[in-house]
């Protein structure tokens, strides 16, 4: 069922400070660049918190009827994948392409859609060297000791984004530093930086010298190749505000003299058990680290979805136990309409329940994504079908309409409808032999098999002549 596009979505966008109503660039379509992994290492929970943010929004936009495209980059070069591949003594290439690999097996495992395109920095350094030509044009960039730099003294606006006083810039101080150290610093920034020994093989050929990008210029040369020079959103951490995204607009607005984009989104940070993710705290997570402590794919989503994208989010194992047992009350109302018989039409209260439901649901993400707004219509439906449950049992008609609108919802979630996991061999055999036992009747049999796969961690909910089996990795029917 689709929603309507102009169903008055509103976000917080940074640069303004406020909650704005969207309008997009051009009716029905939206233009969304999203910042993307720099492949030196796997990511860790606070990147795949942005991506989940970022495709909860995408997810959003589509479900408003918005057709999206939407742009992530690869950032397989810069500091730290030239230094790590240097150290690992590989080719550029041969270092990133494990790390790719990895972060798109990442998206796939916590149903992530997959962007229209995924850019990577290496392949589009023509682009950036036209970009860079159009500064030195203009005269807001300029060569010394082989590199380019962008003049930050010469755009006013500079700052508009993070907020920072222009007042402070040290005139004439150049950084090369893809990152600054000082978060505070306003130095002109690299835009390209002459090839030194340490850079190895890692250079081409451009007109104002032999060399390689800044990291800034990358997002900018990619992002307005494939979505325009001024676009709907742009989106990442707060830690991409200064001096990336600062950086971004600086460059891209003075070579086109448009805008560049229209709304920026950035997600909070994300803590540990209360404390700021590091290696030598110990609490420093890949997605792999997590799955091997024995999470689900599916409860870790749920945790890092449900808190709003706004704020902190606090992540411990205690939070992920609590998105399984929220999960398992929500497939509760998913595995009564898929077990639901009987020929009674839909009784007026379920159907005043679902559009309830629909209404909270829609109106909650459309203000500015408010996930928990969304999720507690989703809740109050549980409840009431419940209710509704015991006064008469759910038919097969009012089983229909609730999946059909619970697989609806979830276009913007991604997480209500249970997943389909891949059983053991041994496990699907037992539960085989257990609907077998069951069609002919063996109640003790098949109650002695149902028993021993809980013990396993493998529940079974007996749906008609199909068995669903729901265990850590998702759901599976076996019929």
């Amino acid at each position: 069922m689709a929603t309507d596009a102009r169903s008055g979505l509103v976000i917080y966008d940074t640069r303004q400070r406020r909650r704005v109503p969207f309008e997009p660039l051009e009716s029905g379509r939206v233009r969304l660049y999203t910042c993307g992994p720099t492949v030196y290492a796997d990511a860790h929970i606070g990147n795949l918190r942005a991506y989940v943010f970022e495709d909860l929004l995408r997810r959003t936009l589509r479900f408003f009827g918005y057709e999206v495209v939407q742009v992530m980059n690869l950032t397989d070069v810069d500091d730290k994948t030239i230094r790590e591949s240097r150290k690992s003594g590989v080719s550029l290439a041969d270092y990133t392409q494990p790390f790719i690999e990895r972060f798109f097996r990442d998206l796939e495992t916590l149903r992530i859609e997959r962007a229209e395109h995924y850019p990577s920095a290496t392949a589009h350094i023509p682009e950036m060297i036209g970009l860079i030509e159009r500064l030195l044009d203009k005269g807001v960039a300029y060569i010394a000791d082989g590199s380019v730099y962008y003049r930050v003294a010469d755009f006013p606006d500079y700052g508009s984004l993070s907020g920072m006083n222009l007042e402070r810039l040290a005139r004439g101080v150049r950084i090369d530093a893809d990152e600054y150290e000082e978060k505070g610093d306003f130095r002109d920034f690299a835009l390209w930086k002459a090839w030194s020994p340490e850079d190895g093989d890692v250079v081409w050929d451009a007109p104002f010298g032999r060399g390689r990008p800044g990291w800034h210029i990358e997002c900018s040369a990619m992002s307005m190749k494939y979505l325009g020079e001024e676009f709907d959103f742009h989106t990442g951490g707060v830690d991409n505000i200064f001096p990336h995204h600062e950086n971004e607009i600086a460059q891209s607005v003075v070579a086109t003299g448009k805008r560049f984009v229209r709304y920026w989104m950035h997600c909070a940070h994300l803590l540990v058990d209360g404390e700021k993710m590091a290696k030598s705290a110990g609490n420093f997570y890949t997605l792999s680290d997590l799955l091997a402590r024995g999470h689900s794919p599916r409860a870790l989503r749920w945790t890092l979805l449900s808190t709003h994208y706004r704020q902190t989010l606090n992540f411990t194992d205690t939070a992920v136990e609590a998105s399984q047992a929220a999960l398992a009350r929500l497939d509760t109302l998913y595995s009564e309409a898929l077990s639901s018989s009987g020929n009674a039409p839909v009784r007026e209260g379920l159907r005043r329940a679902l559009e309830t439901c629909r209404e909270r649901f829609s109106k909650a993400l459309a203000d500015d994504l408010n996930i928990s707004g969304a999720q507690a219509g989703l809740f109050e439906l549980v409840s009431e079908v419940h209710r509704i449950g015991q006064e008469a049992p759910i038919s097969r008609a009012e089983g229909v309409a609730i999946q059909a609108q619970w697989e609806d919802l979830d276009r913007a979630l991604g997480v209500l409808v249970p997943w389909v996991a891949t059983l053991p061999r041994e496990i699907e055999s037992m539960v085989r032999e257990r609907l077998d036992h069951r069609r002919q009747r063996r109640f003790s049999e098949s109650d002695r098999l149902r028993k021993e796969l809980l013990d396993q961690g493998y529940r079974i909910e007996d749906a008609g002549n199909r068995s669903v089996v729901i265990g850590k990795g998702g759901r599976v029917v076996i019929e």
